[in-house]
């Protein structure tokens, strides 16, 4: 048998999952979280197999949780079960740690056989993810952004205005809009959005940072 913790912030997300789960003799629901802080307190006390793990919450996101979990050496495998497979959401999921990848519209049986899968420590990926992934993987090396490049990155994905930067890092204005036109060509983006979605895809920012 094997033992879950299911994550969301939805009630009636957790209410389905865990009447699905635990109508199947395969699988035991030792809990439920509505957020990360909430998910890493479970996964500590309650040891269990397997963590379905959502990502956008309030609070404690999932990503925050997944890295925390296996920093304290929790032994659970992440099995992250989302709405949303952009760049954006899964690759820092993997990086922190996640096992799998699963998105909601995921069949039952589909499911079932990703958690019995994460519990033998395999990689689950939805098809979805998979393609996503590969994508990534086949993109040409991109020239690396410089340390200048970052810090003006850094500030833009707190909430800066391109003024505020520059009174931060005591440079002028102009200095700034040039540095993000150098960010934007080596990301092969062309705006400030997706150039701070691409630099957390791609390990340039992180949630700490």
């Amino acid at each position: 048998m094997i033992s879950l913790l299911i994550v969301d912030d939805h009630p009636v997300v957790r209410d389905g999952l865990r009447s699905m789960f635990s109508a199947d003799p395969r699988f035991e629901v030792l809990g439920e979280a509505g957020d990360g802080a909430e998910a890493i307190t479970a996964g500590e006390s309650l040891r269990p197999d397997v963590i379905l793990m959502d990502l956008r919450m309030p609070g404690t996101d999932g990503v925050t949780a997944i890295r925390e979990l296996t920093k304290r050496g929790v032994p659970a495998r992440v099995l992250v079960l989302t709405t949303y497979d952009t760049d954006s959401d899964v690759l820092p999921a993997i990086q922190a740690g996640a096992t799998g990848y699963l998105l909601k519209d995921a069949p039952r049986e589909e499911l079932f056989r990703a958690v019995e899968a994460a519990a033998r420590g395999k990689a689950v990926l939805s098809p979805a993810v998979a393609t996503r992934l590969m994508g990534q993987i086949r993109q040409p090396a991109s020239e690396p952004l410089s340390q200048r490049e970052l810090e003006v990155l850094e500030l833009i994905a707190r909430g800066s205005t391109n003024r505020e930067a520059a009174r931060q890092l005591f440079i002028s204005e102009a200095t700034v809009k040039t540095h993000l036109l150098h960010v934007y060509a080596k990301l092969g983006v062309n705006d400030r959005a997706a150039a701070v979605a691409t630099a957390f895809s791609r390990g340039y920012l992180t949630p700490g940072s």
